[in-house]
């Protein structure tokens, strides 16, 4: 149901990175429910819209939806599995993808993620990414980490966990990041007009984290991507200085309900001196 104005008061004051302490939590006990059909029989089947889903999905979403019931039970969400809160609302709202590149997943590759994103107004203010398959956690409230666990296991200390920020993009050339899934004619367009020194081929949204941590400087998406696909990610890099802008030029927005969720193109960037001017940031 939709969020009260006066609850709604309330959400907008959290504390981000208590959130994420949150997300990761769950992210964690979510990774090792997926684990179990890793390199298994997990019953996949194409969805309506031909994506593919599997029981990992379906186990990976029960255990972060029953969570945030608990935790965070009055703020709506939104899973790419159909649980969770379908309904207009505003303020603040929660995104979740339990498996985030099914298709890696599949065919066993370790690139596959559980997304969790805190989005208020519009914008994306805390999320986690969590690669269960390579023990590795992104994290951001208004501040962004990385650091290993395990599934199941229990969050290391703030000691044991490394502080991100996007690098100054190299004078002889950008690192440029694309799916194995999803490239198309119009990504090598797009990067031939850019100064890229090397182009690397990762899956799911740890592309996002690649350019948070200063591995990596650009990452365009061509064609629909869904909120949910992007919203962890997007928290992510844009806690570490980085930026995710639309086709139009502006930070990329969620929420949009009309749309259904839906994204269009958009161009994740590091360094925000290296964005040409064509595709800088627009306040109008």
């Amino acid at each position: 149901m939709p969020v009260e104005s006066s609850q709604n008061s309330d959400l907008l004051e959290l504390n981000y990175d208590s959130v994420a302490e949150i997300f990761a939590e769950l992210a964690v006990a979510a990774g090792a429910a997926v684990m179990q059909f890793y390199k298994a029989d997990s019953h996949a089947y194409a969805k309506a819209d031909k994506s593919p889903v599997c029981d990992a999905d379906v186990a990976g979403e029960s255990v972060i939806l029953e969570g945030l019931a608990a935790r965070l039970p009055h703020v709506p969400v939104i899973s790419e599995e159909g649980g969770g809160t379908k309904a207009q609302f505003d303020g603040a709202f929660i995104l979740v993808d339990p498996v985030d590149g099914t298709r890696e997943f599949l065919a066993g590759k370790d690139e596959f993620t559980v997304n969790i994103g805190l989005v208020v107004n519009g914008e994306p203010r805390a999320g986690v990414v969590y690669a269960p398959a390579l023990e590795r956690m992104w994290t951001a409230g208004r501040n962004p980490f990385v650091f290993s666990v395990a599934p199941g296991a229990k969050l290391p200390p703030l000691d044991l966990r490394r502080r991100i920020h996007i690098r100054k993009a190299a004078a002889d050339g950008l690192v440029a990041l694309t799916s194995w899934s999803h490239t198309d004619p119009r990504t090598s367009t797009f990067l031939a007009k850019l100064p890229v020194k090397e182009r690397r081929m990762i899956g799911s949204s740890l592309k996002f984290c690649e350019i948070a941590e200063g591995s990596a400087d650009v990452y365009p998406r061509f064609g629909a991507t869904m909120e949910w696909d992007t919203a962890a990610g997007d928290a992510i890099l844009r806690a570490a200085g980085g930026i995710v802008l639309d086709r139009d030029g502006r930070p990329l927005r969620y929420g949009k309900t009309d749309a259904k969720f839906m994204n269009g193109s958009f161009f994740a960037w590091g360094d925000q001196a290296a964005i040409p001017a064509q595709q800088r940031v627009r306040t109008a």
